[in-house]
């Protein structure tokens, strides 16, 4: 590194502005901690991205006076989720009884909810956002990290810090600079993400449809449909070769309401492969280094629940540093707590979503019969009050977690 390397200094330095990242950084600045993010977009523009924010997340926006202008945004509000499996509609969660005071799943799209937490982070003097910036390397001294190397339109520079956190997604960057080792779970299935127009007359809520070797699922955006058509891992290359009418006529026969928009899915340039992964850490840190969010453990689609864990994981480690940051520097067994905290519930999901993808969406897609309702599904059919069960895993989760308000007093 040249000896006219530009060097700053923080206490914590955050490589990536997703979900995890921001409400860290939103946290820790909040407290009085300096803070510098490093997201290397210029915007927070990015497609095909999580875009459900669950009640445990909206219940940290309430404790920390957020909500009324999160809700401000007009987010779409779903408060049950279902489908067609085998062409009979079905219902699955009902969050109307969840112990919450947005008993619901708030629809925005990511970049929004981002936009939200950069400008309610913006007044604090200790909150530094710099974008176009892409962290490359970490800074290690003696085999000790002390900061993290960054670029930002060719030039390089250095961020001298007490913390470097990797919440740069599941192709972390800072992750593999770490050498901290990961373990596969699996997945079996991609998705391929596209957009169609959406008209008034069209369903107000999510829909996802099974059958015949099929899966896809309907998001609600302002004016269009956020669409998934779920596939076996690997498949992408034979559709393409299928060619697009053949994508379009398997899209307007699962889902016959958009038959007369299928045309404006005009090339495979339209579509996104989504390649799944279910993956963690076996271990999230070492010395003065931490991964969060997807960086730590990356979650399979099922339930929307990926973007809600990784402010989950900020929330427990802002609890676990603020007042550690006070009185000093992050110790290793500071960064392991954080792990301990937030590692059980990662393994229930990640348990429960390999289970699901195994043993419901595989075999629908090796299916080339009619798919039959699973009879835990037609149990939440026959009870309905059975169906707060998903709900309350969906929308809460196992061990959700709270802002400690005395930290910001």
């Amino acid at each position: 590194m040249s000896e006219t390397t530009q060097e700053f200094s923080t206490r914590c330095c955050i490589a990536g502005g997703g979900p995890a990242g921001m409400m860290l950084a939103y946290l820790l600045a909040r407290a009085g901690i300096d803070v510098v993010v490093l997201e290397k977009w210029k915007d927070f523009f990015r497609d095909f991205r999580g875009d459900t924010i669950h009640p445990s997340t909206m219940e940290a926006l309430r404790a920390l006076g957020l909500l009324e202008r999160f809700l401000a945004l007009n987010p779409d509000r779903v408060d049950k989720l279902g489908g067609q499996i085998g062409g009979k509609d079905v219902t699955v969660a009902e969050f109307k009884h969840l112990p919450a005071h947005c008993p619901f799943i708030a629809l925005i799209p990511q970049w929004d909810f981002l936009d939200f937490l950069a400008r309610e982070a913006k007044p604090y003097s200790g909150f530094h956002l710099h974008m176009n910036t892409e962290a490359i390397d970490l800074l290690t001294e003696n085999g000790v990290v002390q900061g993290a190397v960054a670029m930002k339109d060719g030039r390089q520079f250095v961020i001298r810090a007490d913390l470097v956190i990797g919440a740069d997604g599941r192709h972390s960057t800072m992750r593999e600079k770490s050498g901290l080792k990961r373990r596969n779970l699996g997945a079996p299935i991609d998705v391929l993400w596209f957009r169609v127009s959406r008209k008034n007359n069209d369903p107000d809520r999510p829909l996802g449809v099974f059958d015949r070797g099929r899966i896809f699922v309907m998001i609600k955006r302002s004016d269009y449909w956020q669409c998934g058509f779920v596939i076996p891992k690997g498949e992408f290359d034979s559709i393409r070769a299928r060619g697009i009418d053949r994508f379009r006529a398997d899209i307007a026969n699962l889902a016959p309401i958009l038959e007369d928009r299928v045309p404006e899915i005009e090339s495979f340039d339209a579509v996104k492969l989504l390649s799944v992964t279910v993956d963690r850490l076996e271990c999230w840190c070492r010395e003065n280094f931490l991964c969060i969010g997807d960086a730590a453990h990356a979650m399979s689609p099922i339930g929307g629940v990926g973007i809600n864990l990784a402010i989950q994981d900020a929330i427990a480690a802002a609890n676990i540093l603020i007042p550690v940051f006070r009185a000093g520097r992050p110790r290793l067994a500071d960064l392991q707590a954080i792990q301990r905290r937030r590692e059980f519930p990662t393994r229930i999901t990640q348990g429960l979503q390999v289970f699901l993808q195994k043993n419901v969406l595989k075999k629908t897609l090796a299916s080339q019969s009619r798919v039959q309702i699973p009879f835990p599904m037609r149990l939440l059919q026959y009870f309905p009050a059975l169906r707060g069960i998903p709900a309350r895993a969906i929308g809460l989760g196992a061990r959700p977690e709270m802002p400690d308000m005395k930290l910001f007093s």
